[in-house]
């Protein structure tokens, strides 16, 4: 396969959002959130991400969500307390069901259209905690460089917040014959590519904008993290799924493969 270049990828899962994003207001989900977010104490955020978040401190607090989607975890984090919310993507499509959602919520946050990799300095050292969940890092075609723009955002002893997706389970196809044979090279190199739009269960048989999904190994996530100019203070892993509901057959047994994992890094 031909490898993409960093900016065609970038471009490219771009143009796969924006294309994926009607199908995702198509859910009785949407219609359920859309009610939910009128209420002050909103939160989508499980107990993990919560009790994470409120270790490291968000109360009174500015807090900004690197590759935040409908927005929805970004109102969220008004009912842990912060000041002000801002939710950064690069899908226009699915900020405008961000902005939607924010205008039923009591909140304010702001929503606004960015690559990371190009982030306005004026969100330089802004922030006291950066927020990234599950579905974010696999976009990204160069880890370490990620990394750096979002310590950007980070002011002087600012905390990175990750819950994520264990890149182990990468390996593994839960729709394949075997779903507990490794499928994939833990150090698998060239990306996934899809080319029908990215729903969160099933398939959509439409054709959509081609989506890249990078494999990145805890090495080169934790490297990028120090090189990056973050010091790791805290790092755990998990045996339950964060992810899609077919994911769930990997949780409760006897030889438990690690699933999600949260990640703390305070800028130096």
């Amino acid at each position: 396969m031909e490898m993409p270049t960093k900016e065609k990828a970038i471009a490219s899962n771009r143009d796969a959002w924006n294309d994926s994003a009607p199908y995702h207001k198509d859910t009785p989900e949407w219609q359920a959130c859309l009610s939910a977010v009128s209420h002050g104490d909103f939160s989508c955020l499980d107990d993990t991400l919560t009790g994470l978040l409120q270790q490291v401190g968000v109360d009174g607090k500015d807090v900004v969500q690197l590759g935040c989607n409908n927005g929805r975890e970004s109102l969220s984090l008004f009912a842990l307390g912060a000041r002000r919310v801002v939710g950064i993507d690069q899908s226009q499509a699915f900020l405008d069901q961000a902005r939607e959602l924010a205008f039923r919520s009591p909140h304010e946050p702001e929503f606004i259209e960015a690559d990371i990799h190009r982030l306005p300095t004026d969100l330089h050292q802004r922030f006291d905690v950066a927020l990234i969940t599950i579905g974010v890092l696999n976009w990204m075609p160069d880890i370490a460089e990620f990394l750096r723009h979002a310590a950007q955002t980070l002011k002087p002893g600012g905390n990175l917040v990750v819950y994520e997706t264990h890149p182990f389970l990468e390996m593994f196809d839960p729709e394949s014959a075997d779903p507990y044979r490794p499928d994939s090279s833990y150090f698998r190199s060239e990306p996934f590519v899809q080319n029908q739009p990215i729903v969160y269960e099933g398939k959509v048989e439409q054709p959509a904008s081609a989506s890249y999904w990078f494999v990145h190994t805890l090495g080169a996530i934790f490297t990028g993290a120090i090189e990056a100019g973050l010091q790791i203070s805290h790092f755990k892993e998990y045996p339950h799924s964060n992810r899609e509901e077919l994911y769930d057959r990997y949780q409760q047994q006897k030889a438990q493969l690690p699933l999600c994992y949260t990640l703390v890094a305070v800028k130096r």
